[in-house]
């Protein structure tokens, strides 16, 4: 994607990763969007960062991502690019409570709907552009799982090959498709620890390296910080039960 001149939708925009996007895009000179559920962090975001717009969108509601889409459309015609950030992550006893899908549910619902059902919703208004793009945000998770958050580690691996398969089918149109590739990251995902703990990448060194990517090579199928590629390439360099067995504590 060009990195400059664009309209941006961020998904998850209020907090985090998709914040901190925003904040990046925007000193480049694109015209950004943040959605997410919570007015009073989209405001905060927008009071902070005068410039950006924002918009309320609840991601697993189907409904509200139809009307949003359309919403959008007519408010910000030159729309192009839509980043799908938002995400929740949480942990899952599958023996303590094997029958409550609660947080399995909402996790489907958040992290792998929500982007299809966004980019449907969104699709015939970017095929309209010169140039578009879509933006899929993964994890190292999705390549070598975290047994804690199944259904969250489960997502991710879906939305790597929903990406894959979403770029191959709009080959010959005027959307690049790239996925971002995060490791494990100072932000509030799994609660206010993970914004100071010292084995997480601290948000704005995650932040500075992808849109150095981004810049470097526009064309880039996944954005691959190299904090993440022992994840990313744990399988193909023989290392996926090592670093299975690492990252969840023991044998499997």
């Amino acid at each position: 994607m060009k990195t400059t001149g664009n309209t941006i939708l961020i998904t998850g925009g209020g907090s985090g990763i998709g914040q901190a996007l925003a904040v990046a895009f925007q000193a480049l000179g694109n015209q950004v969007i943040i959605a997410g559920r919570r007015q009073s962090a989209l405001d905060e975001t927008v009071a902070a960062h005068p410039g950006l717009h924002s918009v309320v969108l609840d991601i697993e509601d189907h409904q509200s991502i139809r009307a949003v889409a359309t919403e959008l459309a007519a408010s910000h015609p030159s729309l192009n690019v839509v980043i799908h950030n938002a995400g929740i992550m949480r942990p899952e006893d599958l023996l303590a409570q094997p029958d409550d899908l609660t947080d399995a549910e909402a996790t489907v619902a958040t992290n792998l709907l929500g982007p299809i059902r966004l980019t449907a919703a969104l699709l015939p208004h970017l095929l309209k552009q010169e140039h578009a793009a879509i933006l899929t945000v993964s994890s190292g998770l999705a390549f070598l799982p975290i047994a804690a958050t199944p259904t969250y580690c489960a997502t991710k691996a879906a939305i790597h090959s929903y990406s894959q398969s979403l770029r191959y089918q709009l080959r010959n149109t005027a959307i690049q498709v790239h996925e971002i590739v995060p490791p494990y990251v100072q932000t509030e995902l799994m609660g206010p620890g993970q914004a100071s703990d010292p084995d997480a990448l601290p948000l704005k060194d995650f932040i500075d390296e992808t849109m150095r990517l981004l810049q470097a090579d526009p064309h880039a199928d996944e954005i691959l910080v190299e904090r993440v590629k022992p994840l990313r390439f744990a399988e193909v360099d023989g290392r996926f039960g090592a670093v299975f067995d690492m990252l969840n504590g023991g044998g499997h």
